[in-house]
């Protein structure tokens, strides 16, 4: 028995497959991020992973909500088969996911920060874990800790800016909790940028003197699109609530933090109610009110990120770990007039993707191949050198880290949003849909309505003008249907179209068998676009 221990040690420290670093934020969009070009935003520690490794240009989720993406994550799989549709569900921590297959194969493990997969079991296949409740709010959050992974967390309460906790105990487990002879991955998840975006108390005044340019949508008044989009409720000129927009302090504040909220809002606060704005320029000012405290939100996370790579520097961990950044899904900020994501447009479907993987990724490359959050656990499997399970469902990116550009990549992303029910209120309200994306059109049907969107992202990026039904495109919109029937037929998709509103029996789609998934054969030629 001594003689097996010994062996095992032996092979642990010998061990260099690289770490893994993904750290994850919630509700960014790419377009507040300095490298993909935001207008309105610096974000230099962020750029830096951009500046030494590769950006993705065209990362999508499959379902653009945040406990259904972190279950995609979680599982290599869509949310029909992983489970998790919508954030009312409860994840199954006991189907197979990509952290218990790196634990498995001698991973030290840990997720840090926002989980939001439920709180009727830990978090299954870590090491380590140390978890908000549910949002977990942005001051003094209590977290559940499990410190050995055994299922049995203990509550803790913290006292001060959750962006800043969460980043002082990812390091804690980084410097003094993990077994060093092991290779990590760190889940490093961050609750900001979500609603109701509350600054830290050293960036209350940040951009106060600043006006951020308005996207040229804010009053967009959908002209050309159905009910779906009249009929959402995240608009900035209806739905925000005086929280939202700090007219009201945060319930969860201490003596101490309320009165240096307080000296910085009520001055602000004061002035807006003696200029008693009203119409366009209300929205107006909601605008900016928002905008700079969700740029404050991130901010704070950006440096925080700083902290966490100067380590990764200081400890001389850097050239082995593949630090990966990303979000749930993007944002809305005020394009077409809303916060929050859900739809299909570009803005909430997109998300960021930066890596940085010392030796193997070229330096500021970039790569514009379909990707998607369905390829991030097949990734964490490839990198550690592990086979694919052949039931996951994207592909591992490592090809496209490598500089290669496999023949056989995707072509198209297939999308499905579920949680709005039987026409009782849902949050923003956003309708049921499923649609297709290529590299150049966007084909949607929010099918218990039975309405159709197509939109032209080369001639139309900013999604104004549905030319659906539009005679010149009629052979594309067949062709594009077809491609999300096969696509559906490939993933498993069963129809819910009954769910909410019939439709006609002719619109339904039949059930597919379920089959064995093959990862891609990958061919590789040099990317161009690098």
């Amino acid at each position: 028995m001594a003689a097996f221990f010994t062996l095992t040690a032996a092979i642990q420290a010998a061990d260099k497959r690289p770490n893994i670093l993904f750290i994850f934020t919630d509700d960014h969009a790419s377009h507040s991020i300095s490298a993909y070009g935001s207008k309105i935003n610096k974000t230099p520690n962020l750029d830096r992973i951009a500046n030494e490794g590769m950006l993705f240009e065209n990362c999508f989720c499959t379902n653009s909500i945040c406990g259904p993406s972190r279950a995609v994550i979680q599982t290599g799989k869509y949310s029909h088969l992983n489970g998790f549709r919508t954030n009312g569900d409860k994840f199954d921590g006991t189907q197979q996911t990509f952290p218990k297959l790196l634990k498995k194969s001698g991973y030290e493990t840990a997720v840090i920060g926002k989980w939001h997969l439920g709180e009727h079991m830990p978090p299954q296949g870590y090491n380590y874990s140390e978890v908000l409740i549910g949002q977990g709010p942005y001051y003094n959050p209590l977290m559940l800790r499990d410190e050995k992974g055994d299922g049995n967390p203990k509550r803790t309460k913290y006292t001060g800016y959750t962006t800043e906790i969460i980043t002082d105990l990812a390091l804690e487990w980084l410097k003094n909790s993990r077994d060093d002879e092991k290779p990590f991955m760190l889940m490093y998840q961050h609750k900001a940028p979500h609603r109701e975006w509350a600054p830290g108390p050293g960036y209350l005044h940040m951009f106060d003197d600043v006006e951020i340019p308005e996207p040229p949508n804010l009053f967009d008044d959908y002209s050309t699109r159905g009910r779906a989009a009249h009929e959402q409720d995240m608009s900035i000129a209806k739905t925000m609530t005086p929280r939202d927009l700090k007219l009201t302090p945060p319930p969860y504040l201490n003596e101490e933090q309320l009165e240096v909220w307080n000296a910085a809002y009520e001055p602000k606060n004061e002035a807006f109610r003696k200029a008693n704005l009203k119409g366009d320029d209300l929205v107006r000012w909601k605008y900016q009110r928002y905008i700079k405290d969700y740029l404050r939100c991130i901010a704070s996370v950006d440096d925080n990120i700083g902290r966490m790579l100067d380590y990764l520097d200081e400890a001389g961990l850097t050239e082995n770990t593949v630090v990966i950044y990303s979000s749930d899904q993007g944002f809305y900020l005020g394009d077409h007039g809303w916060f929050d994501k859900r739809f299909m447009y570009e803005e909430s479907y997109r998300q960021p993707l930066l890596v940085r993987w010392p030796g193997v990724t070229k330096p500021n490359s970039k790569d514009n191949h379909l990707v998607s959050n369905i390829d991030f656990a097949e990734t964490f499997l490839d990198i550690a050198g592990l086979d694919v399970p052949n039931d996951m469902q994207g592909h591992s990116l490592v090809p496209l880290l490598k500089g290669e550009s496999p023949d056989d990549w995707r072509k198209s992303h297939y999308y499905h949003y579920y949680e709005f029910l039987n026409n009782r209120r849902t949050a923003h309200m956003v309708r049921r849909h499923y649609g297709v994306r290529t590299d150049r059109y966007k084909l949607i049907h929010f099918y218990n309505i039975d309405e159709w969107e197509l939109y032209d992202l080369e001639a139309d990026p900013l999604e104004m003008t549905n030319i659906y039904a539009e005679p010149q495109y009629k052979s594309l919109v067949k062709e594009l249907k077809a491609e999300i029937k096969r696509l559906q037929a490939e993933l498993e998709v069963p129809d819910d179209t009954g769910s909410v509103e019939p439709n006609p029996p002719s619109l339904k789609l039949k059930q597919n068998p379920r089959r064995q998934r093959q990862k891609p054969k990958q061919t590789p030629k040099k990317n161009n676009s690098q």
